[in-house]
C-alpha cells in the first residue's frame, strides 16, 4: 500500500508556512494601519488642537493691544478718531479669532473622543473640552461688560476711570491666560500619553512579526533538510531519465525503488516513456490538425483521420459580437488582444462545459458543433441549447467587464452576443492539404445556422435556432416560436425559434411574454393586425426591452400601409446575411 508521507508532510509544512506568512502579514498589516492612525491622530488632532490653544493666548495679547492702542488714539490731542476706529475693529477681529480658535481646538478634541479606533483619555479630553469653553465664554462676556463701560468712559474723557477699567480687563485676561496655559499643559500630557501608546504598538508589532519570521526560517529550514535527505537521490534519477527523454532515448527505464510518492512518480513516468513511444509514430499525424478539441478524437478515434468524408446530422452553433467593430475602432493592437482574447474565453468556455467542438474563430465569431463521434445523436442538440443559454447569460456579464478592459466608462448599448443554432445533415470529414488539415462540418445546417446568427439582428434577439434544434433538444427548455423566414440562399422558409432559458428558472413577466407573443404571432399570420399589434405591446410591457415584439409591431405598422399580397404566406424573407 501506498504510504502518502511525503505528500502529508510536504503538505502540512506548506500550509503551515502560508498560513504564518498571512498571519504575519494581516498582523502587520493590521498594527501598522492602527499605528499609521494614531500617529495621524497625534499630528493632525492633537498637535493642531495644542497649537490652537497656544494662538488663543497669542490673540489674546493682541486684543489687549488693540485695547491700549484705542486709548492712545482717544488721549490725542486732538483724538485720534480714524485710528480709533481702526484699532476698534482690530479689537473686534481678535475677538472672533480667539472664539475661533477655542473652537477649533474642541472640534479636534471632540474627534479623538468619538474615535473609538484608538486609545485616548476620553473623560480628560472631556473636561479639557467643557474648560475652553468655559474659559472662552467667561472670557467674551467680562471683557464685553468692561468693554462697554470703557467706551462711555472713553467719550466724556474720564481717563482716570480708563485706567482702572484697563486694569481690570488685564487682570481678566491675565486669569483667562493662565487658565488656558493650564488647559494647554493638560493637553501637552496627553500628547505625550499617545505618544506613548503608539510607540508601545510600534514595538509590540516589530516583535511580533520577528518571532513569526523567525518561526517561518527554522520550519523552512527543516523542510530543506527534509527534501534534501528523502527526495534527492531518487528526485535526481528521475532527473537523468528525463534528460533522457529530452535528448530523444525513450527506450530506458527507470527501477521503482521506494513504495511512496516518489516511488508512484517513477511508474507513473516509466508509463510516460511507453506512451511517448507509442504516439511518437503518430506525431505526423497530429501535426495536421490545429485544433486541440479535436486530438483526443484523433488519438482515439482513427476514423477521424480518414479524407473521404461522411455524411451526418449534427447540430451546429454560430456566435459573434454584435457591435464589435465599432467598439475596436481606435484600439491599440494590445488593446485588441487583450479584449479578443478574454471574449473569445468567455464565450468558448460554455462550448467546451457542454461538451461541444470548437471548429474555428473566424475574427470575433466562434463557429463550433456537436454529434458524432464526440456525442450521442440523442444529446447533441441539447447540448447545444444549453451551451447557448450559458452564453447569453456570459454575454450580458461581458458587457459589465468590457468597460474596465478597454478602460472606458460604458461601452455602446448595441454591443451584444448573437447566437444561431441549427442541426442538420452534413458532410463531415478532414479537409485541407498534404501540410495541414482541419476536421469539420459543411452543408446546409452550418450555412443556416450562420444565417440565423446573422438574423438576430434583424428581430434583436440573442439566439435563434432552427425547428429541428428544438425537437430534438427534448423537454426541460423554454423557447418561443419567432417567425418563419427564408434566409439569404435558400427559398423555401424555416420555422425559427429563440431560446428563452430552462424551463424552471422563467419568470413570470417571461411567461407572460410568451403568451402575449405566441397570441400576437397567430393574429399577425391572420392579417388581424390591430390584434396583432395588441398582444405585442401586451408582450412589451411585460418585458420592454424584448426585441422581437419591436421588430413585429414596427413590420405591422409597414403591412398596414402596404398591404402583403394575397397569396402572402407569412413568411419573412432577409434580403442580407
Amino acid at each position: 500500500m501506498l504510504r502518502p508521507s511525503i505528500r502529508k508532510r510536504i503538505l502540512a509544512i506548506a500550509v503551515g508556512l502560508i498560513v504564518l506568512m498571512a498571519i504575519t502579514s494581516v498582523l502587520s498589516t493590521v498594527m501598522t494601519r492602527k499605528v499609521a492612525h494614531q500617529l495621524d491622530e497625534l499630528s493632525g488632532k492633537y498637535v493642531e488642537a495644542y497649537g490652537h490653544l497656544a494662538r488663543m493666548n497669542v490673540r489674546s495679547l493682541e486684543q489687549a493691544l488693540a485695547v491700549r492702542r484705542m486709548v492712545i488714539a482717544k488721549t490725542q490731542s486732538p483724538p485720534d478718531d480714524a485710528a480709533f476706529a481702526e484699532h476698534q475693529k482690530t479689537y473686534e477681529a481678535k475677538d472672533l479669532e480667539i472664539d475661533k480658535e477655542a473652537q477649533a481646538a474642541r472640534v479636534l478634541i471632540n474627534a479623538i473622543i468619538d474615535d473609538t479606533s484608538t486609545d485616548s483619555d476620553n473623560a480628560r479630553l472631556g473636561r479639557i473640552d467643557d474648560r475652553i469653553e468655559n474659559v472662552n465664554k467667561d472670557l467674551r462676556r467680562y471683557l464685553s461688560d468692561e468693554n462697554k463701560r470703557m467706551l462711555p468712559l472713553l467719550a466724556s474723557g474720564n481717563f482716570a476711570e480708563v485706567r482702572a477699567s484697563l486694569a481690570r480687563a488685564d487682570t481678566l485676561r491675565d486669569d483667562f491666560n493662565q487658565k488656558v496655559e493650564e488647559i494647554r499643559k493638560d493637553m501637552l500630557a496627553q500628547v505625550r500619553s499617545d505618544a506613548v501608546v503608539t510607540m508601545r504598538d510600534q514595538q509590540k508589532a516589530i516583535v511580533i512579526s520577528m518571532i513569526l519570521t523567525v518561526l517561518a526560517a527554522v520550519l523552512g529550514l527543516m523542510f530543506a533538510i527534509f527534501v534534501s535527505i528523502g527526495i534527492t537521490r531518487p528526485v535526481r534519477r528521475l532527473l537523468d531519465g528525463t534528460r533522457a527523454v529530452e535528448a530523444g532515448r525513450l527506450d530506458g527505464s527507470i527501477d521503482v525503488t521506494t513504495r511512496d510518492e516518489i516511488g508512484q512518480l517513477t511508474s507513473a513516468f516509466n508509463n510516460m516513456v511507453e506512451q511517448l513511444r507509442h504516439k511518437e509514430k503518430m506525431r505526423e499525424t497530429f501535426g495536421r490538425y490545429i485544433d486541440p478539441r479535436v486530438v483526443e478524437g484523433l488519438i482515439n478515434r482513427q476514423s477521424l483521420t480518414t479524407t473521404d468524408g461522411e455524411r451526418r446530422v449534427m447540430t451546429v452553433l454560430f456566435c459573434d459580437m454584435k457591435g464589435f467593430t465599432s467598439l475596436s475602432t481606435g484600439m491599440t493592437p494590445q488593446g485588441l488582444v487583450k479584449v479578443m482574447n478574454h471574449y473569445l474565453s468567455t464565450m468558448s468556455g460554455p462550448i467546451r462545459n457542454h461538451h461541444g467542438i470548437i471548429d474555428k474563430y473566424i475574427g470575433d465569431a466562434i463557429m463550433a458543433y456537436w454529434g458524432p463521434p464526440f456525442n450521442e445523436d440523442g444529446e447533441q442538440a441539447r447540448l447545444a441549447c444549453l451551451a447557448a443559454i450559458d452564453m447569453a447569460r456570459r454575454g450580458t456579464t461581458l458587457r459589465t467587464e468590457l468597460p474596465e478592459l478597454l478602460g472606458v466608462r460604458t461601452v455602446p448599448s448595441d454591443c451584444d452576443v448573437r447566437i444561431g443554432v441549427a442541426t442538420g445533415e452534413v458532410l463531415v470529414g478532414s479537409i485541407g492539404s498534404e501540410f495541414m488539415m482541419s476536421y469539420t462540418v459543411m452543408g446546409d445546417a452550418v450555412n443556416l445556422a450562420s444565417r440565423l446568427e446573422g438574423a438576430n439582428k434583424a428581430y434583436g434577439s440573442h439566439c435563434l435556432v432552427s425547428a429541428p434544434t428544438i425537437a430534438a433538444a427534448g423537454d426541460g427548455l423554454a423557447f418561443r416560436e419567432i417567425d418563419r423566414l427564408v434566409v439569404v440562399g435558400q427559398s423555401q422558409p424555416e420555422t425559427v425559434f429563440e431560446i428563452i432559458g430552462r424551463e424552471d428558472e422563467l419568470t413570470p413577466d417571461q411567461v407572460s411574454l410568451l403568451d402575449s407573443y405566441s397570441k400576437g404571432l397567430a393574429a399577425y399570420r391572420e392579417r388581424r393586425w390591430d390584434d396583432a399589434r395588441h398582444a405585442f405591446s401586451a408582450g412589451l410591457e411585460a418585458v420592454p426591452g424584448d426585441g422581437p415584439s419591436r421588430a413585429f409591431i414596427k413590420r405591422i405598422g409597414e403591412f398596414q400601409a402596404n398591404p402583403p399580397a394575397a397569396d402572402w404566406d407569412g413568411a419573412w424573407r432577409l434580403d442580407e446575411k
